[in-house]
């Protein structure tokens, strides 16, 4: 096989593939035996008749095309593992010559276009250091985790009053454009200053008490007139205000385990240290690779992005085409550092070595499955079902890389070196959902594949 290549972009090539007649023909002898299989032919058993009849009997030209699609797909891998690129994308592949009889010694020839991951060289990891901020916790911190347990057991009280922030209040709405009603509501609970809903609703709420109406220009944000502007009427049936249990040792003994409330505000902050720490692990994820990251050109394929931001979109609006200036920029933004940082991670995993088992991905997608209430089984079958095994593979062995790699350097706060064994020691390699990447990879991939369900 003759394999030449052609670089279109940074991150696109093109590989012609020339085949010798020698090494097509056992895709030739393979596409017989198979048709063999298939047809029957007077004078022969199913499944032996001989070569040369199937080329008279069938066509050399449907042998051919048989051994092609075969072969091909087979060929088209082995260039790529021998030039050594490493495909970002399904390739455009382009069938130029066939030998049109078994006596023809026209050499099959194909072209293919892919894009590819760019060469990148990762830093030495040996001996880097790197800093990370402190994990702090503050006062601010235990009151934010004592206001929102307070609030789980608020309770509503009707007010004889207008309507002001953090009130709720029942509410009628009517979406009229051109004077044609487009959308209603009735009975709808809102909390003033959520900016939950539509823009205007907030400002034209407070102030009004209980029978109270109004009405406000506002853009709709779903269904058929999704971004287009609606007088909307809103009229108040009801405001209540969330009255908040006394902050006591009464309240510390019915909303936990504890008898006095000073035990309480000591296991808050135990748990407040624990998440600081969990962002500190995650600061030192990103800081990693950043620092791989440093001062590296890396450029993005654009086909890849492309449709990876199109997707970014679809989770923002209905119709990305509909997507404004900013709401795309922040898109290919996301998407660019996205695409980035998997490259990166991948380039490191094959630097380290980094090998990735069967139970490896089970085990992840297990875990996938347990966060979204699925059933493993079922998941693991639509997912090899759905063509999408090749990506949780990929996802495991960026995340075995990247908790190799970050155990193989010195993070540091303030002068005195970090221990993170809680998250990257030997126990978290096996347990890819706990792993300070994992969460991540496992919402990309569980988002991808749930989408498929």
């Amino acid at each position: 096989v003759k394999i030449s290549v052609r670089n279109l972009e940074p991150t696109k090539v093109k590989l012609t593939v020339t085949v010798d007649p020698e090494e097509f023909n056992p895709y030739l002898d393979n596409a017989r035996k198979e048709i063999a299989k298939q047809v029957n032919v007077p004078g022969f058993r199913k499944g032996h008749v001989p070569g040369k009849i199937i080329d008279q009997r069938i066509g050399f030209g449907a042998v051919a095309g048989e051994a092609v699609n075969n072969g091909v797909p087979e060929l088209y891998s082995k260039a790529l593992e021998e030039k050594g690129i490493r495909p970002m994308a399904q390739p455009e592949i382009d069938v130029q010559e066939v030998p049109e009889s078994a006596k023809d010694e026209t050499k099959l020839k194909f072209v293919a276009t892919v894009e590819r991951r760019p060469d990148i060289e990762l830093p030495e990891i040996d001996g880097m250091e790197i800093e990370v901020a402190k994990a702090e916790i503050t006062d601010e911190d235990i009151n934010n985790r004592l206001e929102a347990l307070r609030q789980r057991f608020g309770t509503l009280v009707g007010v004889d009053r207008p309507a002001a922030k953090g009130d709720y209040a029942n509410i009628d709405l009517t979406a009229e454009i051109d004077g044609e009603v487009v959308d209603s509501q009735e009975g709808v609970s809102y909390e003033l200053g959520s900016e939950t809903m539509l823009d205007g609703l907030d400002e034209a709420l407070e102030g009004l008490s209980a029978g109270e109406e109004t009405t406000f220009e506002g853009t709709l944000e779903a269904g058929e007139h999704e971004g287009e502007k609606a007088q909307v009427k809103v009229k108040v049936n009801s405001v209540k205000a969330e009255e908040l249990p006394e902050l006591d040792d009464d309240f510390a003994s019915e909303a936990s385990e504890f008898d006095t409330l000073d035990e309480l505000k000591e296991d808050l902050k135990k748990a407040a240290s624990q998440d600081a720490e969990g962002r500190q692990a995650t600061a030192a994820r990103d800081a990693f690779i950043a620092k791989l990251e440093e001062g590296l050109e890396i450029p993005v394929p654009k086909g890849v992005k492309a449709e990876m931001v199109e997707q970014q979109l679809k989770g923002v609006t209905a119709d990305p085409a509909n997507a404004t200036k900013e709401q795309k920029a922040e898109a290919e933004e996301t998407v660019e550092k996205e695409l980035r940082d998997q490259m990166v991670l991948d380039v490191l995993a094959e630097k380290l070595d980094v090998k990735v088992s069967q139970s490896d991905v089970f085990n992840f997608l297990a875990s996938i499955a347990q966060q979204y209430g699925m059933d493993p089984n079922a998941f693991i079958q639509a997912i090899m079902r759905n063509g999408q095994l090749g990506s949780a593979v990929q996802e495991v062995g960026r995340s075995k890389g990247l908790l190799a790699g970050m155990r193989a350097v010195t993070f540091k706060s303030e002068g005195e070196t970090l221990d993170l064994s809680a998250f990257l020691g030997e126990a978290a390699e096996d347990e890819e959902a706990e792993s300070v990447e994992a969460a991540s990879a496992a919402a990309a991939v569980a988002d991808e594949l749930a989408s498929e369900e």
